[in-house]
């Protein structure tokens, strides 16, 4: 069989938004050839190996398992991240958030300690460190299994030397140093909203579960801010879509000098809850 006629009878299996795409980055993985070149290469046939390999990858779709923990790595931003079941799959929309914080702290030469909280695959704090140079940052998660993740990944960008990994509940109890900017993808859906979801026990619950009203991490963070944030510090929050109105009513009980806005991601829904400190 060859390549054409395998992403022709496999098609009908992957259950997705995007399926033919899945099955092309799915086979280009397998052959380990770039997807430009499965296009670009129909007629080329498969090995009996290379035929039971996407047997069982695409019997593993079927089984619910998302594509990126299949392949073990995934895009995000400008890097390929190692991704295995202990974190969230990086997406698109937490992309707004490194780019708001990378100009921030290019504009700001005088701004290098940061905190990532829940880091997960190590996203966040790996696409800062690479474009950064001389950034200082602590990243946090409750998991371990997650933190090593992101160690991995940091090790792979050769960033690991600028990253701290703590294993803890938003922050670390002992305050060493001050933090120019706190940036987080906390858990932010709501419990049942969250038991409806396609999502749910197909990525881990403790990095999706923002209690009932999905904001349970957001006032734990926003009690400990205070004493971290450096004057004119800044946080950058991802956010649920629907809770945009609800997070900005949130900050504006919580921190009274302090410049609170919005940002919208490429679909026009809420996407991202910034909070810039009073600098005296």
């Amino acid at each position: 069989m060859n390549v054409a006629d395998l992403l022709e009878a496999i098609l009908p299996r992957i259950k997705s938004d995007w399926p033919q795409l899945d099955a092309q980055v799915l086979l280009a993985h397998i052959l380990d050839k770039p997807r430009t070149w499965i296009l670009a290469h129909p007629e080329t046939p498969l090995t009996d190996h290379q035929l039971a390999a996407v047997e069982t990858a695409v019997a593993r779709l079927e089984a619910g398992i998302a594509l990126p923990y299949i392949l073990g790595h995934w895009g995000f931003f400008d890097l390929d991240l190692i991704v295995t079941p202990d974190v969230l799959i990086p997406r698109p929309e937490t992309e707004l958030l490194v780019e708001k914080a990378i100009v921030w702290l290019q504009a700001s030469p005088e701004r290098r300690t940061i905190a990532d909280i829940g880091t997960g695959s190590g996203c966040i704090a790996v696409s800062i460190a690479v474009h950064i140079p001389d950034a200082r940052i602590l990243a946090t998660d409750l998991s371990r299994a997650a933190l090593e993740v992101a160690r991995r990944n940091a090790l792979k960008y050769q960033a690991a030397h600028k990253i701290d990994f703590v294993e803890c509940d938003i922050l670390p109890v002992h305050i060493e140093k001050h933090l120019d900017l706190i940036c987080a993808n906390l858990p932010y859906i709501p419990t049942g909203k969250l038991h409806s979801l396609p999502i749910y026990g197909r990525e881990p619950t403790l990095a999706l579960d923002g209690g009932a009203d999905g904001l349970d991490p957001f006032r734990i963070l926003f009690k400990l801010a205070p004493d971290w944030l450096a004057p004119g510090g800044r946080m950058l929050l991802e956010i649920e879509a629907s809770l945009g109105a609800s997070a900005l009513s949130l900050a504006y009980d919580t921190f009274s000098r302090a410049e609170i806005r919005l940002h919208q991601d490429l679909t026009g829904r809420d996407r991202l809850l910034e909070i810039q400190l009073s600098s005296e």
